[in-house]
C-alpha cells in the first residue's frame, strides 16, 4: 500500500488565498518572494504555501510600503540573516545584522517622523480651509435667507475673528 502524502499544515494558504487575505494580487506576493522578503514553503507539487509567519511578515511589509518605505529598505529590515546560537536554540540575528538593522530602522524612523510632521501640517491647513468654507457657507445661507449684505458680511467678519 502506498504511503499517504504528507498533509499540508492546517494554517498554510496557497498564493491565491494568501493574496486575498492580504488584499493584494498573487503577483505582488511572488514579487515579494523574489525580493527575499518571504520564502514560502512549497507543496509536493511545487505550489507556494504561506504560513501565518509569512502572512505576518507580508502584512508588515505592505503596511511599511503604504507608509512610503522603499522596497529596498523593507527588504533590508525584514531579510536579516539569522545564526544558530552556540549550544543550539532558536536562530537569532547576529550582532552585525542587528547593527545593520538598527541603522536601517533609524533611517526609516526619521523618514516616518518627517512624514508624520508633513501630515500634521496638511491637517492643520485642511482644518483652516474647513473653517473658511464653513464661514463662507454661513454667509451664503444668510444671504439666501434674505439677510442684507452688510449684516451678512458683519456676521462673516465676526465668525472669522472667532476662529484661529
Amino acid at each position: 500500500m502506498p504511503e499517504p502524502a504528507p498533509s499540508t499544515p492546517a494554517k498554510a494558504l496557497n498564493v491565491r488565498d494568501a493574496a486575498a487575505q492580504l488584499d493584494v494580487t498573487p503577483r505582488t506576493l511572488k514579487y515579494y518572494e523574489e525580493l527575499g522578503i518571504v520564502v514560502p514553503a512549497r507543496s509536493e507539487g511545487g505550489y507556494r504555501l504561506y504560513e501565518q509567519a509569512d502572512l505576518d511578515k507580508l502584512s508588515r511589509a505592505l503596511r511599511m510600503r503604504s507608509l512610503g518605505f522603499s522596497l529596498a529598505a523593507i527588504t533590508a529590515m525584514l531579510q536579516q540573516p539569522m545564526e544558530a546560537p552556540p549550544g543550539g536554540g532558536r536562530p537569532r540575528m547576529s550582532d552585525a545584522s542587528l547593527k545593520t538593522l538598527r541603522g536601517t530602522l533609524s533611517e526609516q524612523l526619521a523618514a516616518l517622523d518627517a512624514r508624520v510632521a508633513q501630515v500634521k501640517r496638511e491637517l492643520k491647513d485642511a482644518a483652516a480651509m474647513q473653517a473658511q468654507l464653513k464661514r463662507d457657507l454661513d454667509y451664503v445661507e444668510r444671504r439666501l435667507a434674505g439677510e442684507p449684505v452688510e449684516a451678512a458680511l458683519e456676521g462673516h467678519r465676526k465668525a472669522k475673528k472667532k476662529t484661529p
